[in-house]
């Protein structure tokens, strides 16, 4: 981000300053089992209705994990009808800032965010915010902006500017996606996900079955959201998940035909579709992740991983299934890409795997999640 850009943005928070204070928290209530300093964990959200947590793992040399700690956001967690194994139905439930060392973990059923500085497997809850909306389920971090996803009431999208461990809400940075808000079931016809382009100039939200769109926002040299995003409709598609690939191509789960959809992304918000969908043969493929030139994608019906490799071209080379516990759902990678992570939301387990040269996983073991049967969402150091 440029500083004539930093500066516009922090001009633009100074006067919302003083709503986001009112809503800040004290330092987290937790449970550590060790307080030690690591660089190498993964944080693990419950969305528990009963009172969401983020579980923190150390990961060890072979990419085991033993857990950490625990730690309350203080909010509650959510379910939208018609869920099962995955509460939110939604992807990016929980975010990691790498470079300001944050996590952001949405509480749907009280409509709030949370905020955590991260001190290696520890965790402490700077503050809660208002989520500008109803049940938010995912979140998008650039630089100093972050914009929430917020699934019921229609939908819509709420911007925040990040200052030192905290977040100013902008009113003015709120937009509805216009979805039917009695549509159901809830989980399919709610966003899916909410993400920035790799550059920071655009805000892509998937609408899943609700409009069946990929939506693109421009965003202002101050990050302010154009007035409405540029719609592209892909009827029947569902389109859920979604990540940018190395090559900055969006590769979009489509769970109305189980598969894996590449586009391009114009400066105008138009996306272009590269080839057929690649096909996983599964059921509910929803989820997605990138780990370096390979994809992984969840399906949540059949309790797979199904892999791909990403080249110059276009199209997707399949690798196979891996079979996961039950009720597939958010992935994560380590960021030195050998171990891969999946959450399943039927019992609340993570099952750990190492990543092969080629794409190939071997799995190395599992962890049961406390209270986090249906949760989504979890990240990787």
């Amino acid at each position: 981000m440029t500083p004539a850009r930093t500066a516009r943005i922090t001009a633009a928070a100074g006067a919302a300053l003083a709503a986001a204070v009112g809503l800040a928290a004290p330092a987290s209530a937790a449970t550590p089992f060790h307080t030690g300093s690591h660089s190498s964990a993964v944080f693990v959200q419950t969305d528990n209705p009963g009172g969401n947590t983020v579980v923190a793992y150390d990961r060890a040399a072979d990419g085991s994990l033993t857990a950490a700690g625990s730690y309350a956001t203080g909010g509650l967690g959510g379910v939208l009808a018609g869920s099962a194994v995955d509460h939110l139905a939604s992807q990016g439930s929980l975010a990691y800032d790498r470079e300001h060392q944050l996590l952001y973990a949405v509480n749907a059923g009280s409509n709030t965010v949370t905020v955590f500085a991260v001190h290696g497997d520890r965790l402490r809850r700077t503050q809660q915010i208002a989520s500008g909306g109803s049940f938010p389920v995912s979140v998008a971090v650039h630089g100093n902006l972050v914009y929430v996803a917020n699934a019921l009431g229609g939908g819509s999208v709420q911007g925040f500017v990040r200052i030192g461990d905290r977040l100013v809400s902008i009113p003015s940075w709120n937009r509805g996606l216009g979805l039917d808000p009695s549509a159901t079931p809830q989980f399919t016809h709610t966003p899916g996900e909410i993400a920035f382009t790799p550059d920071g100039t655009r805000l892509v939200v998937t609408t899943k079955a609700a409009a069946n769109s990929i939506d693109v926002f421009r965003l202002s040299a101050s990050g302010a959201p154009a007035a409405t995003p540029v719609v592209n409709t892909e009827p029947g598609a569902v389109p859920f998940g979604f990540v940018f690939d190395s090559a900055g191509r969006l590769q979009v789960t489509e769970a109305g035909g189980n598969a894996v959809a590449t586009f391009t992304v114009g400066r105008d918000g138009r996306v272009t579709a590269l080839g057929a969908p690649a096909a996983t043969g599964q059921a509910a493929t929803c989820w997605i992740v990138r780990d370096g030139n390979h994809l992984y994608a969840s399906n949540a019906g059949s309790g797979s991983l199904s892999g791909y490799t990403t080249g110059a071209h276009s199209s997707l080379t399949p690798l196979g299934n891996t079979a996961t516990d039950g009720g597939t759902v958010d992935a994560a990678a380590s960021s030195d890409g050998r171990y891969l992570y999946a959450q399943t939301g039927a019992s609340g387990v993570v099952d750990e795997y190492r990543v092969g040269a080629g794409g190939s996983l071997t799995p190395v073991g599992s962890v049961t999640v406390p209270g986090a049967a249906g949760g989504e969402g979890i990240v990787a150091q």
